[in-house]
Formats: C-alpha cells, sequence, structure tokens
C-alpha cells in the first residue's frame, strides 16, 4: 500500500498502552503507535518531520520520539515546570514551551534556551507558530493573546527585555485556544474564550477584525486553508461552522444558523478539544472529552468515521506524513541535542560558541525611492527660502547636489515604468 499524504495523529489521557496514534486520514486504519506516558492537551507537535514530541501529562519533561522508531523512546526533555503547551516553528528551527506564565524558547540545533518570555501573568494555555516562522502567539489564562516576533525575542542581551508585538486584550475570560492562518505577517489570528466569545485579529496590525457570540464557552478553533470557513468548538459538544464570506459580517455578531455557511456539526457528547481540518478543505477533525475522534464531511455536515479512545481526547490534528515516517531504517538526518533549562548569557568566548546579536527590532519600514524624492524635494524648496538659510555660496551648491539627487530619483522611476510596462505588454 502507498504511504498516505495526510494523516490524522492523536493522543488521550487515558490509554496505558500507547501514548500518540497515527491514523489513515480517509480508511480511518491504524498506522503507527508510539509508546510511553500520556500527554498533556495542546502539546503535540512533530519536528522537522524527524521527531514526534508530547508533554508527559502533569510532570516537568517532553517525551520525544523519532518519528519512525514507534516502539523506542528516544529521550526525555526535562523543563523547568509542567509544561502547560508545547510547539515547533514550521520550519523546524524553534522549539516552544508554556511553564506556568512563561514561555520557553529553545533553539532546536544547540539545545539553547534563546529566551525566557514572562509577559502573561496566569499560565499560557496555547502557543502557535505563523507559516513562515516569523512571530508566534500565546495565550492565557489572563485573558490576553501576545503577538511575539521572532526577531526581537531572540536578541541575546542581556539587557534587553523582549516586548510582544502586539497585545489582544479583548477577552474577558481565559482563552482556550487560538489558530494562526497563512500568509505569514499578513496572517489572520482566531482566538477562542470562555467568555463565548471567538475574535478574529490581523497579525500585523494587532486590529480587532471580528467577534462572534456563541451561546456556550469554545473550546477549540481552527480556520480551513482557504479562511472561507472558521470552525468553533463548543463545550456543549457542538462544533460550530461560521462563515466569513458572509455580505451581511459585521464587527460584531451572534451565531445563528443560516443558508451563508453558518452550520452546526453534532455528534460529541461532551466539549471539543481541538479540530483540524484537511490541506484540500473538505474533510474536518475533531477530539473529544467524550473519548472519540470524529472525521466530518464538511459540505455534507455528516460524521463519516468515529475513533474510540480510552480516555479524553487531549490532541488530534491532521498533517502532511513525513516522507520517513513509514521507513523502518531511516533515522534523523541530525540528532536532537541536549536542550538546556537555564538562560545562556552573552560571555561564551570561554565555551568557543559565536554569539550573534541580532539588530534592535523595528516596524518601521524602509523608505522608498519615491518617499524619499518627497522629502528631498521639500527640503530644496526649504533651501530656496532666503529667510531661513540665506543667499550664500554653500546654499547654491547644496541645492545643485538636491536636483541632481531629484533627477536621479526620477530617472529609476522611469525605469521602472517602462520595465514594468513591457512585462504586461510582452505577448504570452
Amino acid at each position: 500500500m502507498a504511504a498516505p499524504v495526510e494523516v490524522i495523529v492523536t493522543s488521550d489521557s487515558g490509554s496505558q498502552l500507547w501514548n500518540i496514534t497515527v491514523f489513515d486520514l480517509h480508511s480511518g486504519s491504524s498506522l503507527l503507535s508510539y509508546r510511553g506516558g500520556n500527554s498533556s492537551t495542546r502539546t503535540l507537535t512533530a519536528l522537522r518531520g524527524h521527531f514526534v514530541l508530547s508533554a508527559q501529562l502533569a510532570k516537568n519533561f517532553i517525551n520525544v520520539w523519532e518519528i519512525q522508531r514507534k516502539d523506542q523512546l528516544q529521550q526525555k526533555i526535562v523543563c523547568p515546570g509542567v509544561v502547560t503547551c508545547l510547539t515547533s516553528s514550521p520550519d523546524g528551527v524553534f522549539l516552544a514551551a508554556g511553564v506556568a506564565e512563561a514561555v520557553y524558547l529553545w533553539e532546536v540545533s544547540t539545545g539553547k534556551l534563546l529566551s525566557v518570555l514572562s509577559r502573561h501573568y496566569q499560565d499560557v494555555t496555547c502557543l502557535k507558530f505563523t507559516d513562515d516562522s516569523s512571530h508566534f502567539v500565546s495565550g492565557g489564562k489572563d485573558n490576553l493573546a501576545l503577538v511575539w516576533s521572532l526577531c526581537s525575542v531572540i536578541q541575546l542581551d542581556s539587557n534587553h527585555t523582549p516586548e510582544p508585538r502586539h497585545v489582544l486584550s479583548r477577552h474577558s475570560l481565559p482563552i482556550t485556544d487560538l489558530h494562526c492562518g497563512l500568509m505569514g505577517t499578513q496572517a489572520r489570528v482566531a482566538t477562542a474564550s470562555l467568555d463565548q466569545t471567538v475574535k478574529v485579529w490581523e497579525l500585523s496590525s494587532g486590529e480587532l477584525l471580528l467577534s462572534i457570540l456563541f451561546d456556550v464557552e469554545i473550546m477549540s478553533v481552527t480556520f480551513d486553508p482557504c479562511e472561507y470557513f472558521l470552525f468553533c468548538g463548543g463545550s456543549d459538544g457542538n462544533i460550530f461552522q461560521v462563515s466569513l464570506c458572509s455580505q451581511s459580517l459585521g464587527r460584531d455578531k451572534s451565531f445563528q444558523t443560516d443558508n451563508d455557511g453558518n452550520q452546526v456539526f453534532k455528534g460529541h457528547r461532551n466539549l471539543v478539544t481541538c479540530l483540524s481540518v484537511s490541506m484540500d478543505g473538505t474533510l474536518l477533525v475533531s477530539g473529544s472529552h467524550d473519548e472519540t475522534v470524529r472525521l466530518w464531511d464538511i459540505q455534507s455536515k455528516q460524521s463519516i468515521r468515529c475513533l474510540a479512545h480510552k480516555g479524553p481526547v487531549t490532541n488530534a490534528f491532521i498533517m502532511a506524513a513525513p516522507a520517513n515516517m513509514f521507513l523502518p531504517d531511516s533515522r534523523p538526518t541530525v540528532p536532537l541535542p541536549r536542550f538546556s533549562r537555564h538562560l545562556h548569557d552573552g560571555d561564551t568566548g570561554q565555551s568557543g560558541d559565536v554569539c550573534v546579536r541580532l539588530a534592535p527590532y523595528t516596524q518601521e519600514e524602509e523608505e522608498s525611492y519615491l518617499q524619499k524624492a518627497d522629502r528631498l524635494n521639500s527640503l530644496m524648496n526649504a533651501v530656496t527660502d532666503k529667510s531661513i538659510f540665506g543667499d550664500g555660496e554653500n546654499t547654491k551648491v547644496r541645492i545643485a547636489e538636491l536636483e541632481e539627487e531629484v533627477q536621479t530619483l526620477k530617472k529609476i522611476n522611469k525605469d521602472l515604468f517602462d520595465f514594468s510596462s513591457q512585462l504586461l505588454t510582452k505577448p504570452t
């Protein structure tokens, strides 16, 4: 049988024989199982397509398996406290974990602890990276969601205290889940909360785009890949589908079923802890405390498969199957190092390490040539004002320099226009 393109990865809190199970997305057959311990909620992640990681339930360590060696626990990453959430960056460079109210960020290749972010006031409940690995978002019991820029966080400067790029503070009760859409820094972020709302934000500006009020507490949230729909898992077992393309969509709304795409998936008997959509946007996977994982056909809203578990489901998601997942003889190209529990200071001369200090992060964009032309033109007009600069020889020289710079910028503008015109009018 050919290796599947997508698989369902799940875990529950009650199984004694295995920790994590991998199912075929379309047939529902069990493909792999990883033994040892139990995984806590929102802590299951695949790292670089070579490792599977999950935080041990109510313990201060992370279990690690080589993705194709299902029966052997490779190692444990010991953490400073109980891990409440765990995620890895899509490029496999960083690993982030919530421990109490702090976020710990490691560099995977070296195992170094790069930063400890103590900006939340209560426990961190969820962590997600953007698809381009440039930012990550943390949500907590303090009702806050914080947007962090990696290039700001990983500066190795002991005098620099990283600050979040945005503080999303419109929820009134703890945040239970969050999801980052596609498009990197232009992504939209959805946050779910016990205050019975789901809010959609613009990541680049931190602006609130949409707030949806439900009749129940919302425990999980996700988008479909095209972001046509928002899926919200309720504490009553229902899954709510919200259309994001409705013409009547305002900034604040209450959920109501209608013909525009707002629908309800009924089948679970307890709160829905996790949601995930397939790459083609046709299938939805949900995990629940009723000890089942369900596969839904999104168009018909019908449950097409129910996967029974031994306890409340803590993690369930769809992922692309790594090429080496079903090759028993393959090994990771680079083994995981030992992860540090303490921050490294800037003095690494004795150990021989190279310390790279990044430039301070700024949100200001580089000045474009058109903006520079406008600025120079304004300055040139000011220079010609004799009441300000006088009428000396230096002024004439300065004017000549500015005029030359403006002419250069105009030439660049004309060249770009000509080049664009050629591209647009070029026959296909």
